[in-house]
């Protein structure tokens, strides 16, 4: 007797046989088309460079005498690169020839041994019909920088880039400030809502002292110039805490603006305001240097070399000052208004020790010669 039950790996079986047959009448038919060759056509172009890093101008800022560097370059061509080679000052550093694309190079490539000095990478692509495409960059190491006056432990002359020189620190940035002509190269160029944020490590002492050239630009009518403060958990989003560290800013007074230093002693603040003497007058345009100092027992604020307050107090506190924000307020000094300024600064030093009158004007003529 035939038995009738449905069995599931009979009907499976069939199922893929007929799949199979289906397929190679398909195929016969041509149902689907045959893989066929394309050719890669004419070359006519040579290799595209394009170098990433370093850029024309780059300067290569760190404390060793010998660094590496990051070069990072693409190379496209129309139909296939057949070599490339990386150059250094004319002699070659690299060489390629062995892609997984053939028309597309993407390469990041250490070199070890960078010396201080002006120096030109130059990159050649060769591709496959002989054709030649070479291009350069000049760019330098610079020589670490070695503090030019004694005590200086912080030097940002804002050349181009906002690195601070001795311990060659990058700050974080707020908003998007720019640069203009300043009094030594370029300048710091304040925006609304910009400014610089330094760590603190190497600038909290007993003795401290800054300088710095500011072009004025009255609008807004106040901010905040050099602030090291601590946090204010009382007011998170208007900070205002004035029991340490220091607020150097400037405000309205009668149409011009007046320069302003409070420094926090640990209970409490002490102010220094020097009334007219401390004015600068935003209708007559060009730099001015100011400059404070605060030892253990006395602060004293300069404007052109000039003392324009100067008083006793029981010395600074550092308690959670962590921060120092350029050109505002901001984030540690806001509950009064001083935020970004729009002006420009340069040449922005700061000292371990407590300069003398002789010796900010001795720094003033350097830089104003």
């Amino acid at each position: 007797m035939v038995n009738l039950k449905y069995n599931p790996m009979i009907n499976i079986r069939f199922t893929l046989i007929m799949l199979m047959a289906l397929i190679a009448v398909s195929c016969t038919d041509g149902y689907i088309d045959d893989i066929a060759f394309v050719a890669p056509g004419t070359d006519n172009v040579a290799p595209e460079i394009q170098i990433n890093f370093p850029n024309e101008g780059t300067q290569i800022r760190v404390v060793e005498d010998v660094t590496a560097i990051n070069i990072d370059f693409a190379i496209e061509d129309d139909i296939e690169i057949e070599k490339v080679s990386l150059n250094m000052d004319g002699t070659e550093i690299a060489s390629f020839n062995e892609f997984i694309d053939y028309r597309r190079f993407l390469k990041k490539y250490t070199f070890e041994t960078l010396t201080n000095g002006q120096h030109v990478l130059e990159v050649i692509a060769t591709d496959m019909s002989g054709k030649t495409a070479t291009k350069s960059v000049t760019f330098e190491k610079t020589e670490p920088y070695q503090p030019f006056y004694e005590g200086e432990v912080f030097y940002a002359p804002f050349d181009g880039d906002y690195v601070e020189l001795v311990r060659l620190q990058t700050p974080d940035i707020a908003g998007a400030p720019e640069f203009a002509n300043g009094l030594v190269g370029s300048a710091y160029a304040g925006k609304t809502d910009s400014y610089l944020k330094f760590p603190t490590d190497g600038l909290k002492n007993d003795s401290f002292s800054a300088v710095f050239w500011y072009n004025l630009n009255a609008n807004p009518d106040r901010a905040g110039l050099l602030v090291m403060g601590p946090p204010d958990e009382a007011n998170p989003s208007a900070m205002n805490n004035r029991t340490s560290g220091f607020r150097l800013f400037r405000e309205n007074a009668g149409g011009k603006q007046r320069i302003k230093l409070n420094v926090g002693n640990g209970s409490g603040d002490n102010w220094f305001d020097g009334g007219s003497a401390a004015d600068i007058d935003p209708s007559i345009s060009g730099w001015n240097h100011i400059a404070f100092t605060i030892s253990p027992d006395q602060a004293t604020v300069y404007l052109n070399g000039e003392i324009v307050s100067q008083n006793n107090f029981p010395g600074i506190d550092w308690t959670g000052c962590d921060l120092l924000s350029v050109g505002s307020g901001a984030p540690r000094f806001a509950g009064w208004g001083h935020l970004s300024t729009s002006s420009l600064m340069d040449e922005l030093r700061i000292f371990d020790k407590v300069l003398t009158q002789e010796e900010i004007q001795a720094i003033m003529a350097a830089e104003n010669n």
